[in-house]
C-alpha cells in the first residue's frame, strides 16, 4: 500500500446537453444518482485515505495510543473489512476517518477533500457537510430514532440535504425504494420496537444509502446479531456492493463476516500488521496494471 500523497487540485466539471427529466419536469432521484457516481470517477479512484495517523487519549497520569502510524486506501467500489480482537482500534480508526473523531496527527481524504481541516477554527462547517453528504454510517446498535417508522428513519438524512434537496415525495419513494432493496417492503411502517434486531439493521443500512454516499462506514454491523441475521446483514451489503457498486469499509471481530470482503485488513495494538486480498481483487489489480501499460 502506497503512503504518497498525490497533489490535489480543485476540479469543476460542467455537463452539456439537456438532461433527461421526469414527467414533473424534475431530474429524477435515479438520475441524479447516476450524474453524480460519474462524476465521482471521473475525479477520484480513491474514495477514502488516511495518511501517518494517530490517535492517542490521555487518562491521568497515562497516555494510550489507539492508532499508531496507521496509512489506509480505499478504492472506489471495494467492500474492505478491518479485523481486529477488542482494544485494537477498529472503531477509533473508523471514527477517524469518518470525521467522527479529530486525529491527534495524520491527514484523511474523502473524495479527495481534506476533512482533517473540519476540525480547524473557521473550516468546522465542513464536517458536518462531508458526513452528510458523503459518508453513511451503520453502527452496532442500530441508533434507530425510537419514535419514528422505518420508512420516517430513512427518509431522516434526506431532510437535511440543503444542496440538492428533494421533495417530499421523491423523498418518500426513495426510502420505500431502499427499504425494498434491503427486504423490508412489507415493514416499512412499524416503528424499531415492533422490529426484530436484524430488520432494525438492515433499516439502518438503509439509512446509511440515503444520500447516496460515496462511502457507507460500519462499526461492527453484526456484533449485536446471531450467526444467522448477521451472516444475512453482510450478505445484502455485500449484494448492494456489488450491484449498486457501493463502497464499503467495515470493522468485525468475526473472519466469517470478513471472509466477504474483497480485501482484510488486520488490525493489532494500533496497527495494520497484514491484509488478505481476495483472488477476485488480485486479478482487478492485475487489469489495472496492463490498462496502464
Amino acid at each position: 500500500m502506497s503512503g504518497e500523497v498525490v497533489r490535489r487540485h480543485r476540479v469543476s466539471t460542467t455537463t452539456t446537453g439537456e438532461k433527461e427529466k421526469g414527467e414533473s419536469g424534475r431530474e429524477k432521484p435515479s438520475e441524479r444518482r447516476a450524474r453524480r457516481e460519474a462524476g465521482r470517477e471521473r475525479r477520484f479512484r480513491w474514495v477514502i485515505e488516511g495518511y501517518d495517523l494517530y490517535k492517542s487519549f490521555q487518562i491521568g497520569q497515562n497516555t494510550i495510543t489507539a492508532c499508531n502510524n496507521i496509512s489506509i486506501q480505499v478504492r472506489r467500489g471495494e467492500f474492505v473489512a478491518i479485523v481486529g480482537p477488542s482494544g485494537s482500534g477498529k472503531s477509533t480508526l473508523l471514527n477517524m476517518l469518518g470525521g467522527l473523531s479529530r486525529p491527534t496527527e495524520g491527514r484523511i481524504f474523502i473524495d479527495g477533500i481534506d476533512i482533517t481541516r473540519g476540525f480547524l477554527g473557521s473550516e468546522f462547517s465542513i464536517l458536518p457537510t462531508v458526513r452528510r453528504r458523503k459518508v453513511g454510517f451503520v453502527f452496532q446498535f442500530f441508533n434507530l430514532v425510537p419514535v419514528l417508522s422505518a420508512l420516517e428513519n430513512v427518509e431522516l438524512p434526506m431532510m437535511f440535504e440543503t444542496v440538492e434537496k428533494m421533495f417530499e415525495d421523491e423523498r418518500r419513494a426513495k426510502a420505500m425504494e431502499l427499504l425494498e432493496n434491503v427486504g423490508l417492503s412489507e415493514r416499512m411502517h412499524h416503528k424499531p420496537s415492533q422490529l426484530s434486531g436484524g430488520q432494525q439493521q438492515r433499516v439502518a443500512v438503509a439509512r446509511a444509502l440515503a444520500n447516496d454516499p460515496s462511502i457507507v462506514l460500519a462499526d461492527e454491523p453484526t456484533g449485536n446479531l446471531d450467526s444467522a441475521t448477521g451472516r444475512m446483514i453482510v450478505q445484502i451489503m455485500k449484494r448492494l456492493n456489488e450491484e449498486r457498486r457501493v463502497t464499503f469499509l467495515i470493522t468485525t471481530h468475526d473472519m466469517k463476516i470478513a471472509n466477504w470482503a474483497d480485501r482484510i485488513l488486520y488490525l493489532s495494538d494500533g496497527q495494520i500488521s497484514d491484509q488478505k486480498i481476495s483472488a477476485d481483487e488480485v486479478v482487478g489489480k492485475a487489469g489495472e496494471r496492463d490498462l496502464q501499460q
